[in-house]
């Protein structure tokens, strides 16, 4: 067949689609984010991903799919032993994680590694715990602005994350900060995945508000990627959102900050827009950072319904020449125990106005099918010591 002019990968962020098989070994038995989503906040009005076959890959009591779906639908397993962002992202791109990185979920983190990062930021350090990002900042936002400290803590994921209020420790000092604790967490027995400017406003507590000036400070990919495979071969690869930190800016030409999922669609609209040759590499945090790690299936399923919204918006968009991929990195269960990733399946579903074959695939055994296809379809070689197997020539053109 011939080739795509233009991918566009979008990851909406821990749409999972059921337990893995080795999902009782992470904690994870019988976790189903859209599943249980689908079961708790009934039917939602998603008719572009129902068209392109999400519930006939995925079948619900609910909602049924549709008898011919415009795409074509494979189930994706995790072959790295993680259930987290960055590992889930760097396996689509050829990556596969064998050592997940350090937690500190249920001990906070050692008072070696904090003594030092309040003498390298000369600010005492607050928090030390597991929490979430809005609890914590009814916890502790108004001792931090009151007594100048620091608000550090960390989640069932391997991040270390520092809270400031942008008008009183300023945005800058924030960011100065986070990248003495990103060296610092460089050392083995500290690392960890990311370390995260969380940045918010307000004066007290229940008026506290993130903003979207977030900033990632994570490990670089161990191993060069299909990306850096792509820059090299002179082809635009352009990222949208969480991509960029995710990646810490390797294998990337040019990049878009998002304030929310919804922006990161309008932009991913504009630049079907533009004449680019290469790859369009999305990441859509909210589903998983407002619904998922706050366990509220019904704003993730909202969250759904705006985004169908705009997916409808940019299929009108694409061309003959244009690629679809829309996946997920992992699971984030609403209904589930916790405030923890889940480890399940991902959809991969794939389109193009083109035509293509359409309906079921055989189940696949890593997200790295992703970056091989988009590897082969452009021509280039995947760099040595990354995985994948292409798909490409599974999707016939019609």
């Amino acid at each position: 067949m011939n080739t795509f002019r233009r991918v566009f990968v979008i990851v909406l962020d821990s749409l999972g689609i059921g337990e893995m098989p080795d999902a009782e070994s992470f904690g994870d038995a019988g976790a189903d984010t859209l599943g249980h989503i689908l079961e708790t906040a009934g039917e939602l009005q998603i008719p572009n991903l129902r068209q392109m076959g999400l519930l006939n890959l995925h079948p619900s009591p609910v909602m049924d799919g549709v008898e011919e779906p415009d795409s074509l639908y494979v189930r994706l397993k995790e072959s790295g032993n993680t259930k987290d962002t960055m590992g889930g992202h760097w396996e689509m791109m050829g990556l596969r994680t064998e050592k997940p990185f350090k937690t500190f979920t249920d001990t906070g983190f050692p008072q070696e590694l904090i003594k030092e990062l309040e003498k390298r930021c000369g600010k005492r350090v607050i928090g030390n715990k597991a929490a979430s990002g809005t609890e914590i900042l009814d916890e502790l936002g108004e001792e931090e602005i009151r007594t100048d400290a620091m608000i550090v803590y960390t989640s069932a994921d391997s991040v270390l994350q520092i809270a400031g209020n942008e008008e009183t420790f300023d945005l800058g000092n924030l960011y100065r900060c986070c990248e003495i604790a990103r060296e610092l967490t460089m050392r083995d027995e500290w690392k960890v995945g990311r370390v995260i400017a969380r940045p918010y406003l307000g004066e007290k507590k229940g008026e506290f508000v993130r903003t979207s000036n977030r900033r990632d400070y994570a490990v670089r990919p161990f191993g060069p990627t299909a990306m850096d495979a792509l820059k090299d071969a002179g082809l635009d690869v352009i990222a949208v959102g969480k991509i960029h930190d995710i990646f810490s800016g390797q294998g990337i030409t040019e990049w878009m900050h998002s304030d929310s999922s919804v922006h990161g669609m309008q932009q991913t609209e504009e630049l079907a827009g533009r004449d680019f040759h290469g790859l369009c590499f999305v990441n859509l945090v909210d589903f998983d950072a407002l619904w998922g790690h706050r366990r509220d299936p019904f704003g993730y399923g909202k969250e759904l319904e705006k985004f169908d919204v705009e997916l409808g918006k940019l299929r009108k968009l694409l061309g003959p020449d244009d690629l679809l991929m829309l996946t997920a990195d992992h699971g984030n269960d609403p209904t589930y125990k916790g405030t923890d990733h889940t480890r399940e399946c991902v959809p991969l579903l794939l389109w193009s106005p083109r035509g293509l074959r359409k309906g079921a695939m055989e189940e696949e055994d890593s997200f790295s099918v992703i970056g091989a296809t988009i590897a082969e379809n452009f021509g280039v070689k995947m760099p040595e010591g990354t995985q994948g197997k292409s798909i490409l020539s599974k999707i016939r053109s019609v």
